[in-house]
């Protein structure tokens, strides 16, 4: 008897494309590719997402419903927020493409926006008022979805972050910015520290995270 393929969804062609992103990149995620994965016709996929705009769409739905299930219920406002943060690091760490795919979306899901509004609930639930709130987002930054903005990227401007393109850029800006250049040398990241982009590390975003939690913690009494 032969055995009943598993019926196609929404959900179930967004967590093979998760998959399928996870394993061999973001570039390497196709409606073409992803059919082959799902071993579909291509065609069949446009049933549950009409193109491929809609497709990343939905995988950063699916990226981002994994903070639906961080659990943040215990300790202080500053050790809820201190956990939710690490926690939403943690999922963009499984999928290092996330953060880059999510700042070329057009449209913010839903999610994003129930997950801020627990952020802004835990800030007024420890007597902090709307207004400081409003200012506390802003200072987080993209830190509430487990990555640091980038300050200097070669790679968006264009350029290289191979490591011989690095060291000639280096070599160049040595002499016309010595202080930039030798506070970049002194912060290579060291092979165990996590990172997700040039200049993002496990090391820096949990310095950043407490400077900000603890500087609130001040303004808030």
């Amino acid at each position: 008897m032969k055995a009943s393929r598993q019926p196609l969804s929404r959900q179930r062609v967004l967590a093979a494309a998760v998959v399928l992103a996870d394993t061999h990149g973001i570039q390497a995620l196709t409606m073409r590719r992803l059919a082959a994965e799902l071993h579909v016709e291509a065609m069949s996929l446009y049933y549950h997402l009409r193109d491929k705009e809609a497709l990343l769409d939905g995988v950063v739905e699916t990226v981002i419903a994994e903070f639906a299930r961080i659990d943040t219920s215990g300790g202080d406002w500053r050790t809820r927020l201190r956990q939710r943060f690490l926690a939403a690091r943690d999922v963009m760490l499984r999928h290092p493409w996330a953060p880059g795919l999510l700042a070329t979306r057009r449209t913010i899901p839903a999610d994003v926006y129930a997950y801020y509004d627990e952020i802004v609930a835990t800030l007024v639930d420890a007597g902090f008022s709307y207004h400081l709130a409003h200012r506390a987002l802003h200072a987080f930054g993209s830190l509430p979805l487990g990555f640091a903005q980038e300050i200097f990227s070669p790679a968006s401007a264009g350029g290289s972050m191979e490591a011989d393109a690095a060291e000639a850029d280096f070599a160049a800006m040595a002499e016309a910015l010595p202080h930039l250049t030798a506070m970049v040398a002194a912060e290579v990241h060291d092979s165990t520290d996590p990172t997700l982009g040039w200049c993002d590390s496990q090391v820096e975003f949990e310095f950043t995270l407490d400077l900000l939690l603890n500087g609130l913690e001040r303004l808030r009494g």
